[in-house]
C-alpha cells in the first residue's frame, strides 16, 4: 500500500474518531495531513457517516486540487499553517461545544490549570472573528500557532497542529476538555491563574514528562 493510500485511510479513520468523541457534528470541522508539496484534506461537506478514503482531496497550497470533489472551505487556513510552520504535519479544526463557548466571547483560555501548558505556553490565544474560508482567518490562525500548537477562533471554534494526525486529534480533544473545565470553573467565579513562577516550574519539568507528548 502506498503512502498516499495509507494517509487517506488514516484521515478517514481519524475523521470518524473526531465525530465519535463529539468534537464535530454533521459537516462541521475538517482534518488534513501534509503530503508532498501540498496536503490531503477532507472534502467540502464531508461528514463522518459518508466519508471514505476516496473523498479525501489532494490539494496544493494555492488551492488547486485533484478530482471532482472540492477541498474543505477552510483549505486556506490549513495551507497557511503548513506554509508558516514546517514542523506541522497534521491539522485538526473543530466546532466542539466548549471551544465554541469560550471562543464566542473572543477571549483566550487563561492559565487556570497546569494542563493549559501542554499547548505551548501559559494560555491558549483566541484570534478575532473573520468569515470562514477567508485569507484573514487563515493568516490570523497561522500566526497564533507560532508559539502554541492550538488556538481558538473567535465566534467559530478551534484549530491545532501536530507532528502526526494522532497527536493533532489528541490536542483537539485536550483543548475541548480544558475549555469544558474552564466553563465549569467559572460557575464559581473567575478561577485563579497560575503565577509566572508556577508556569516556569511547570515548563521546566514538562520537558521530562509525557505531558508534552500527549497533546
Amino acid at each position: 500500500m502506498d503512502d498516499e493510500r495509507q494517509l487517506r485511510e488514516e484521515l478517514t479513520a481519524r475523521y470518524k474518531q473526531v465525530d465519535e468523541i463529539g468534537l464535530n457534528e454533521l459537516s462541521s470541522g475538517n482534518l488534513s495531513v501534509r503530503f508532498g508539496d501540498g496536503m490531503l484534506i477532507s472534502a467540502n461537506g464531508a461528514a463522518a457517516a459518508s466519508i471514505t478514503p476516496d473523498a479525501i482531496v489532494k490539494t496544493a497550497f494555492n488551492g488547486a486540487y485533484d478530482g471532482e470533489r472540492r477541498p474543505s472551505s477552510e483549505w486556506r487556513m490549513h495551507a497557511a499553517i503548513y506554509q508558516m510552520h514546517a514542523e506541522a504535519q497534521a491539522i485538526v479544526h473543530t466546532h466542539s461545544d466548549y471551544c465554541v463557548a469560550v471562543a464566542s466571547h473572543v477571549k483566550k483560555l487563561p492559565g487556570f490549570h497546569y494542563l493549559v501548558g501542554v499547548f505551548g505556553g501559559d494560555d491558549v490565544p483566541c484570534v478575532p472573528y473573520s468569515t470562514f474560508g477567508t485569507q484573514a482567518l487563515a493568516d490570523d490562525a497561522a500566526r497564533a500557532l507560532t508559539t502554541r500548537n492550538a488556538c481558538l477562533l473567535g465566534n467559530h471554534g478551534m484549530i491545532c497542529r501536530g507532528p502526526t494526525l494522532l497527536r493533532a486529534v489528541k490536542t483537539a480533544h485536550r483543548l475541548e476538555i480544558m475549555c469544558r473545565q474552564y466553563v465549569l470553573a467559572r460557575q464559581l467565579g473567575e478561577p485563579k491563574e497560575l503565577t509566572d513562577a508556577e508556569w516556569d516550574e511547570f515548563h521546566n519539568r514538562d520537558k521530562d514528562t509525557l505531558y508534552s507528548k500527549i497533546g
